[in-house]
């Protein structure tokens, strides 16, 4: 008897444990909120945002700069923790602008209905895809922007994963200079 005494305390704490579900609720975006990827605050980045929630981190979502960092973040395999809840930015909500997209109209990813290949640039300089939670405000954003409307699983991999070729057009000869001097400097 002795030796089941342990067992049965055991199963009877086990029984009564209560499994809390952790909490998804999105953070509202603030000056707090940087990017997972480039560690730069959010508010200073035009276009949608998003937040991953992850499993074991209650209260720590990752926050992404442009919603296609967030997509090709869940398409990736190398995550560390189970993602459980990803929010976008409704950018069909009242007062949501490109350069202010709005702090607490947050929408689940998988039911958010998108605008991929319009012609806008997201915060990080590639193209973003464009949230909405009314297929009416994302066929209307597709027709002045161009782009197809999609589902979050409709989405190629190649609107996400694929490299972006930045504007190769700018005068970067300050850049070089700099760059020159410094060399030069440094062989002194």
């Amino acid at each position: 008897m002795k030796r089941l005494a342990p067992i049965l305390m055991c199963l009877l704490l086990a029984a009564c444990k209560e499994e809390l579900a952790q909490d998804t609720t999105p953070l509202p975006l603030n000056a707090d909120a940087v990017g997972h990827y480039c560690q730069m605050n959010l508010l200073e980045h035009d276009g949608p945002k998003a937040q991953a929630h992850l499993a074991g981190l209650p209260g720590t979502p990752l926050f992404f700069s442009q919603v296609r960092d967030a997509v090709a973040y869940l398409r990736m395999p190398e995550q560390s923790h189970k993602v459980i809840a990803v929010w976008v930015n409704d950018m069909g909500a009242a007062g949501a602008r490109w350069d202010a997209p709005g702090a607490d109209n947050w929408i689940d990813a998988n039911e958010a209905i998108y605008v991929v290949g319009a012609d806008v640039i997201g915060g990080m300089g590639a193209p973003e895809l464009v949230p909405f939670s009314r297929l009416a405000a994302a066929q209307a954003f597709a027709a002045a922007h161009g782009g197809a409307v999609m589902t979050l699983d409709e989405i190629p991999d190649s609107a996400v994963l694929a490299p972006v070729e930045l504007n190769q057009d700018s005068d970067d000869s300050a850049f070089r200079e700099r760059l020159r001097a410094l060399s030069d400097e440094m062989g002194d």
